[in-house]
């Protein structure tokens, strides 16, 4: 199987200067997200054709970083297979929406990477 990136966020102290800034730089378009990350955080479109989508925001004890997501069947298989391979899970599986689930990892250097699972209605 593979595993497309399918998701970005830009995550920092000042969540509006950063949508500010990434709107005026590349012309990005936001609208509020449902969900994970509450009125802080805005989906980002970068109205790019074969590009990917994001996310500019704040949250709670985290610093400034820059993250990516990537596609997977299973969290939790990922997040066992990650730790086999010496990484640890930061944040565990949990509802971004209700079609998706997220969970984050650190890779053994201490990276922080973003795993989506897509769901179908209904689906626990």
């Amino acid at each position: 199987m593979k595993y497309p990136v399918v998701h970005f966020e830009v995550m920092g102290k000042d969540p509006d200067a950063l949508q500010a800034f990434y709107g005026g730089a590349f012309d990005w378009q936001f609208a509020p997200a449902t969900g994970a990350g509450g009125a802080a955080y805005r989906f980002a479109d970068t109205q790019a054709k074969g590009g990917i989508n994001g996310g500019i925001g704040a949250m709670a004890g985290y610093d400034g970083h820059v993250t990516f997501y990537v596609l997977v069947p299973s969290l939790e298989a990922m997040l066992a297979r990650v730790e086999e391979l010496g990484g640890s899970t930061l944040v565990a599986p949990s509802p971004a929406s209700a079609t998706t689930r997220v969970a984050l990892f650190r890779d053994p250097e201490g990276h922080v990477v973003g795993l989506v699972e897509e769901r179908s209605e209904g689906q626990s």
